[in-house]
């Protein structure tokens, strides 16, 4: 560990202070927006969305090599596809007549199927498995002003529309009787959600966006009594596992995307057994004492 600690230091390698600090600056939006997943349980649309992605890195993949234009990094055209997807998702899931599963299924093979296909088809690039994995430690200096960007956006919308999200999130159609703007507000929690899963395949790449955008906040859940120590707790538990699953990779020289969530899904195993074990002898204890 001591090896990681004074690579940090290391001016010749930038790229991994670069990738701690997305790391850490992301955390608190994956707690949030990860928080609101798990309760209005709209893990496959996040999944959904995370898969779709690929497509708008493998535009501009497709579009910087073949055309020159390189304004379209696959970080921005991540965030495009995203965003047209959750588009797309939550207007067929308030007004269209086809079935909402049916949708979600249709975008995230489509958004596979086309990125795959441009990234095979943009010369001198051809595997994609970077991105479908991820590889925190090849974000530049450019790329991590912009997940800054998109951190901060989440957290101010996350913190100005908390009470509204925390109305959809428990019960759609309760806050649409009471008067609220319930299609709309969940419409932005998608939107957040879009942005979050964009952050989140820069950590862990996006076949494992889902596990990362759950296990914190399943974590978290089993620690506390309410919405805002959920996140809060979802967001620390985020910080650790980024952080010391990039001092496991770097030290075994294992993928980091990889590393990351098997530590986490390792701490959420472990918590739950102590869990329950700690329920059983408090139990017994009761019994014993009548």
């Amino acid at each position: 560990m001591a090896d990681f600690f004074a690579a940090l230091g290391n001016p010749a390698i930038p790229f991994l202070r670069y990738a701690l600090i997305a790391g850490i600056l992301s955390s608190i939006a994956f707690g949030m927006v990860g928080t609101y997943v798990v309760v209005k349980r709209i893990t496959y649309i996040a999944g959904s969305i995370a898969h779709s992605v690929l497509a708008g890195i493998g535009l501009s993949l497709y579009l910087s090599a073949r055309h020159g234009i390189t304004w379209l990094s696959p970080l921005l055209g991540a965030v495009i596809a995203a965003v047209i997807s959750a588009l797309i998702i939550g207007l067929v899931s308030m007004y269209g007549k086809q079935r909402e599963d049916t949708v979600i299924g249709s975008i995230w093979a489509i958004g596979m199927g086309v990125g795959i296909l441009l990234i095979a088809r943009t010369p001198g690039y051809k595997d994609p498995m970077t991105y479908l994995f991820g590889n925190i430690l090849m974000i530049s200096r450019t790329e991590l002003f912009l997940i800054g960007s998109l951190d901060l956006v989440v957290i101010i919308l996350g913190l100005v529309f908390y009470h509204q999200f925390l109305a959809v999130s428990f019960d759609e159609e309760f806050s649409r009787v009471r008067g609220m703007k319930a299609r709309f507000y969940y419409m932005l929690l998608l939107l957040l959600t879009a942005l979050t899963v964009v952050l989140l395949t820069t950590i862990v790449g996006i076949v494992m966006v889902i596990a990362l955008l759950t296990l914190p906040p399943a974590v978290a859940s089993l620690f506390s009594k309410n919405l805002w120590q959920t996140m809060l707790l979802a967001g620390a538990a985020t910080v650790v596992f980024t952080v010391v699953g990039m001092m496991i990779s770097y030290a075994a020289d294992t993928p980091s995307g990889s590393t990351i969530i098997i530590f986490a899904g390792i701490v959420y195993i472990v918590f739950v057994i102590m869990k329950g074990i700690i329920k059983r002898l408090r139990k017994k204890l009761k019994g014993s004492r009548i």
